[in-house]
């Protein structure tokens, strides 16, 4: 890294292993000028709440807010599409000199009148924070007139970073968490926290468990119902798949009604298969379970295994880049990737903690780099002096690999193919080896960080 400059506020989030002492800060504000690739607390909360899928979501903010809605995702939805169309309340000049609270009041009573949802959503934005609507009394009034669930989301932008904006979201679950009857749920019952039902994974992952005699009870909140959502409670089992999302949400639930929960990983061969395993042994009164769990994992990767060797024996060291939301998602990455013969040597998050990291750096290879809150520039220098052949990330990123002449997959919450699962982790060798050795790359000349040429290896 000598030729690579980083902000002196910066310097205690990157690191590179086998190099430097490991003592990766995190879990701190984006330094100024870093042009950071994290979102705000209000974007955090529509991540984990906008898949409910008969739910209200009302914008309380400026209409610039509301262009973060269901369109740039890929979550789908096997009924009920409320969650579909984005709405706000479109706060102007005169509304921040007098308030808006009766604006938001009348949007809100005349939406839920249209449309019949069964709750609602508020989200407070960046302005409503600084002129002090009182949200809370507005729900409360409409929850009283309307009978249904009407939830404030304190989610103003400046509070924080997205992460902030994932607790905002699991408190307003919380709220509905509990309030539904559960007489009719079965003992072997889990909820899937975490899944957002990006290109309908959460139906594959429900599948399996079907087939191996587990009932899922709710998924939080991919596809989700908001009465599946206020009956969770009576699962035996909480499973969170996007530990950074909805870990929160999973220790409310674990003082108030004593559901433990595991962390598990629906991504690659390695963590789907623990994910079935782990449920099965937490189920060990029902051996029956475990057996099944083995016939489904057998047949699954039975079938793709023979394709995998294929791009294996095509990809074997190549390297890649990743960047990504939540660092629990960066450990089955890497995993998968080792499948298919490939080497990482970049590996970065949003939002990973001190213990995240550590693990981090545990699996990654020696010379890997590790950053926390990466910007731009730095990702370009990294990628250009590793000599990543792709880079893994989200829509943010894509434009950094592009410029810079090396291949892209989409693995945040925009794409359009499901990579969880078996079917999932095929799909995933597939894209990676149609973007790596695209013969488009003959004829485009790698670039460095900052628009020099440079021969491809």
């Amino acid at each position: 890294m000598e030729n690579l400059k980083i902000l002196e506020d910066r310097k205690g989030q990157v690191f590179e292993k086998g190099k430097d002492k490991f003592d990766l800060l995190c879990g701190v504000k984006s330094a100024s000028g870093a042009v950071s690739q994290r979102a705000c607390v209000f974007c955090g909360s529509r991540v984990v709440l906008y898949p409910i899928t008969d739910a209200l979501h009302l914008v309380h903010g400026p209409i610039g807010c509301a262009a973060y809605t269901w369109d740039i995702r890929g979550s789908l939805s096997s009924g009920p599409s409320v969650n579909r169309m984005s709405f706000s309340t479109d706060l102007r000049e005169l509304d921040v000199v007098y308030g808006g609270a009766d604006k938001l009041y009348k949007a809100a009573s005349s939406l839920i009148d249209k449309h019949s949802p069964k709750a609602a959503f508020i989200y407070s934005t960046c302005i409503v924070g600084l002129i002090g609507d009182d949200v809370e009394s507005v729900c409360r009034k409409l929850t009283l007139e309307k009978g249904i669930p009407v939830i404030h989301v304190d989610s103003e932008g400046f509070k924080g970073t997205k992460k902030d904006g994932y607790r905002a979201a699991c408190e307003a679950l919380a709220k509905l968490v509990g309030t539904g009857d559960i007489s009719g749920v079965v003992p072997v019952s889990i909820n899937i926290l975490g899944e957002f039902n990006l290109a309908g994974e959460a139906w594959i992952i429900r599948d399996y468990y079907r087939r191996m005699g587990v009932n899922v009870n709710a998924v939080i909140t991919g596809d989700a119902r908001v009465e599946d959502i206020k009956r969770a409670h009576g699962a035996a089992l909480n499973v969170v798949q996007c530990s950074g999302s909805m870990t929160y949400l999973a220790k409310i639930m674990e003082e108030k009604y004593k559901i433990p929960y595991i962390r598990v990983s629906y991504f690659g061969l390695e963590d789907m298969t623990s994910a079935l395993y782990d449920v099965a042994a937490f189920f060990k009164d029902s051996p029956e379970i475990l057996e099944r769990a083995k016939t489904v994992v057998k047949g699954e990767v039975d079938a793709i295994m023979g394709e995998l060797l294929k791009y294996r024996n095509e990809l074997r060291g190549k390297k890649a880049a990743l960047y990504v939301g939540g660092a629990f998602k960066a450990f089955s990455l890497i995993k998968a990737l080792r499948v298919i013969g490939m080497d990482v040597v970049l590996a970065g998050s949003q939002t990973g903690n001190k213990e995240d990291y550590e693990d981090l750096k545990k699996i990654s290879d020696e010379g890997t780099i590790i950053i926390d809150d990466a910007n731009p520039q730095e990702l370009s220098r990294f990628i250009t002096e590793k000599k990543a052949d792709i880079l893994i990330g989200g829509v943010k990123e894509r434009p950094i690999a592009y410029k810079i002449g090396i291949g892209f997959c989409d693995h945040n919450h925009e794409r359009k193919t499901a990579l969880a699962g078996y079917e999932g982790m095929l799909n995933f060798a597939r894209e990676v080896y149609s973007s790596v050795m695209s013969p488009v790359w003959k004829f485009v000349p790698r670039n460095d960080a900052f628009g020099g040429k440079r021969g491809r290896p």
